[in-house]
């Protein structure tokens, strides 16, 4: 800590406030989605882990802070875009770490927020965002209030789900194509592998290729109106060509790589993710013939 205020010494000539987490050094910490700086790193916090730290006031020499409190913020808020935008803090915890007082050196303020519960993952979407951040605030009698934000990256990490089972889903043409999938299960955790097989039980048709995807699908809820918005995660080709009837097509997918988040059912009335398996065949006249299936996501650990 001592090392942390010499060093805001050395620059500062005017009144500073930042934010210090316990642990920070030793915490785990990730890449805020869709930044790719790579000093822009967060600190990493289950839903029950304790968020805790200190405010660092820092006054340069000689000189003297006036202000009317000093507070402390826990901010859980979900941001919709487009064009409604709109900002909607399901979680705003303020404690006052001071009245108001006049300040002559530099001071350290701790702050703790070990109750409160973060049940929603962080979550950086296409049309929405669900963030958690720290904001302190000196209030100045006239200047403008310092302040300053620190964001906290959450995960949860969820049970395993019951009644996992196989799921299967065909394509057909009547008198042209018949072709089965069969996968082994319907629930995968975020570093699972899907495993399944492509039964060809008739094929008249002339294929030119099929493809397999694992789709995300985003559902925004803004005045009684949803949005969707749908990204192919992986997208790979199966075959190419037509296949000899009862051919069978062994299919393995890793999610390890994937930049997946669990499924997530409505969230605070204003969003959800889904995934599905998507199974796309082409002829050689350009038709498309599509089948979806969707497949749970889970977290099984940080």
């Amino acid at each position: 800590m001592e090392k942390f205020l010499q060093v805001i010494r050395k620059t500062v000539t005017s009144s500073e406030i930042s934010i210090k987490f316990d642990g920070e050094e030793t915490r785990r910490k990730v890449k805020r989605p869709g930044n790719d700086q790579e000093g822009d790193l967060l600190p990493l916090y289950g839903g029950r882990d304790p968020v805790s730290g200190q405010i660092l006031v820092v006054v340069p020499p000689k000189k003297k802070l006036e202000h009317n409190g000093i507070t402390v913020e826990l901010v859980g808020r979900i941001e919709v875009f487009g064009e409604k935008s709109q900002q909607n803090n399901f979680i705003s915890v303020v404690k006052e770490l001071s009245g108001p007082g006049i300040l002559v050196a530099d001071q350290t303020y701790k702050f703790d927020f070990s109750t409160i519960k973060k049940d929603f993952e962080t979550y950086y979407g296409i049309n929405v965002s669900l963030k958690y951040f720290i904001i302190a605030k000196v209030i100045r009698k006239v200047k403008l209030n310092l302040i300053e934000e620190r964001e906290l990256f959450v995960r949860n990490v969820q049970p395993e789900p019951d009644n996992d089972h196989s799921v299967g889903m065909s394509v057909g043409v009547k008198g042209e194509l018949h072709i089965d999938f069969e996968y082994a299960r319907s629930k995968y955790h975020l570093n699972d592998v899907i495993i399944g097989k492509v039964y060809f039980h008739d094929c008249k048709m002339r294929i030119k290729n099929m493809e397999i995807a694992i789709l995300k699908k985003e559902t925004c809820f803004q005045d009684a109106s949803a949005t969707n918005e749908s990204d192919a995660l992986m997208q790979f080709e199966v075959m190419d060509g037509t296949p000899v009837k009862d051919e069978i097509i062994p299919i393995r997918m890793y999610l390890s790589n994937l930049d997946l988040t669990p499924t997530y059912p409505t969230i605070n009335s204003s969003f959800q993710v889904r995934y599905y398996l998507s199974v796309d065949i082409y002829n050689e006249e350009g038709k498309r013939f599509f089948k979806q299936q969707e497949i749970t996501l889970w977290r099984k650990e940080l």
